[in-house]
């Protein structure tokens, strides 16, 4: 697809979310004309991942541009590999420009520092030692700063001529640590294993070193092949018979995704729905984080369009996952609690899921959204009253009787939100650790500690 069908796509798509009353952002991203740039300068500079910045970043700003009118939008390259512009003009014939550099999620975080950049774009949380590095602009984790923008699958990716088609976190740690070398041994061909791996500048390579390399006790192996590129390292994964490779999502292209098991899970493809609730094992946040201090009128209202409805189609549009809540329906199995049994029959689960610290009740920043986004859903489905089924989950690492009431604890602090939203929700329980989505080292345990909602 090329740049100017692309931007047609989304304008179109833009203005009738618009025209429908769907954009939940602020009267100032809608109806106030903001600023123009006063010279040249760019009015939006975006640094970080590549991940978001190679398509996303530049799309979502493609579509504010023609939120706001302009015209001539263009995304187009800006000299430098990994590095793209995004043009348009107004009604004056003035130019506007953003700038969008995807060298990866650690060089987001010096452009804020620096103050080269706007927003960093992160496949990751914020490291503890960034977030001490940036203390001087303020509280990079809160609900400020800190911006989940779309649900990422991190896709284990091998050759469509591969005949091996699910692997655990173990076997694949195993691979890319370099202990198996033969595809035989993992009742695939007999052909050796090739390592594809992104660069240490590489948000996709921070999350995977946590989820996969870390969680064992692995470091990836040194004959890794290394790429700044998702699409580059699909591209070549997909032609090679031995190759095995990890990627965004939106870039797993011509090669196969694998399902993945984590624990006692069952394997799971990187499927929207198990995306989107973050149950599939190797599932992800994408962030925008801003200064919390000081912010342009032209990144706050970008950021306002980025949750809005038409901001999280172009999420969808781009290959990942947004964050619209939709209903889908799952299959009751035998080795379901009964209660989970019962409503698996009888009612639908929603997408979306909210997630908590260890031992707190908390709404992180993600779920405090998700609140405003869950409350719009029930209201447009005329399901305010008596139709929500609210489970909490815990972690298997402490207590059964302690984690059997956080998860119900937790299940109360999102019942509390519902209701000052005017939602009156049908019935509330905890589960405890009865159904783990994850193993119990700590990233998985973050996954198992979750409220899930259900509607009848």
């Amino acid at each position: 697809m090329t740049a100017s069908a692309s931007v047609s796509g989304i304008r179109k798509r833009a203005l009738r979310l618009w025209a429908v009353g769907l954009f939940f952002a602020s009267p100032l991203a809608l109806g106030e004309p903001l600023t123009a740039p006063a010279d040249d300068s760019p009015v939006l500079r975006i640094q970080g991942s590549n991940t978001v910045g190679a398509k996303l970043a530049p799309m979502l700003v493609a579509g504010l541009f023609e939120a706001q009118g302009l015209t001539s939008v263009r995304i187009s390259p800006a000299g430098k590999e990994n590095e793209q512009r995004v043009s348009a003009l107004d009604s004056s014939g003035r130019s506007y420009l953003a700038l969008v550099a995807a060298h990866g999620t650690g060089t987001g975080f010096a452009g804020l520092k620096d103050g080269t950049s706007d927003l960093a774009a992160a496949s990751r949380p914020i490291k503890d030692s960034e977030y001490a590095d940036l203390a001087s602009l303020g509280d990079l984790r809160s609900a400020g700063a800190e911006q989940v923008i779309a649900i990422d699958g991190l896709a284990i990716v091998v050759s469509p001529d591969n005949p091996v088609s699910s692997l655990s976190v173990e076997q694949v740690a195993s691979l890319f640590a370099g202990e198996i070398r033969n595809w035989k041994a993992l009742g695939g061909k007999d052909v050796p294993v090739e390592l594809h791996a992104r660069d240490d500048q590489s948000g996709t390579y921070d999350t995977f070193k946590e989820l996969v390399l870390s969680a064992q006790g692995k470091t990836l192996a040194a004959d890794a092949a290394r790429y700044e590129s998702n699409d580059q390292l699909s591209q070549v994964v997909s032609s090679r018979p031995g190759a095995i490779g990890f990627v965004g999502l939106a870039s797993v292209g011509k090669a196969r995704a694998l399902a993945i098991a984590d624990g006692d899970s069952q394997p799971m493809l990187p499927s929207t729905a198990l995306v989107a609730t973050e149950d599939y094992p190797l599932s992800r946040r994408l962030f925008f984080y801003a200064n919390p201090a000081q912010q342009s009128q032209w990144t706050r209202t970008f950021l306002s369009f980025v949750h809005s409805a038409a901001g999280q189609a172009i999420v969808a549009k781009s290959g990942y996952i947004g964050q619209a809540i939709n209903a889908i329906t799952l299959s009751p199995s035998p080795d379901m609690p009964q209660p989970y049994q019962a409503l698996a029959s009888q009612a639908q689960r929603l997408t979306v899921n909210f997630r908590f610290d260890e031992g707190s009740a908390r709404l992180d920043n993600k779920a405090q959204r998700d609140v405003e986004r869950l409350i719009q859903y029930l209201q447009s489905t005329n399901k305010t009253m008596s139709a929500t089924v609210l489970v909490g989950f815990g972690d298997a690492r402490g207590d059964p009787a302690r984690t059997a009431l956080l998860s119900k604890l937790r299940a109360m602090a999102v019942r509390r939100e519902l209701a000052r939203g005017g939602i009156l929700v049908k019935n509330i329980s905890g589960l405890g650790d009865e159904i783990t989505v994850a193993s119990n080292s700590q990233s998985g345990r973050i996954k198992n500690r979750r409220v899930e909602v259900w509607v009848y």
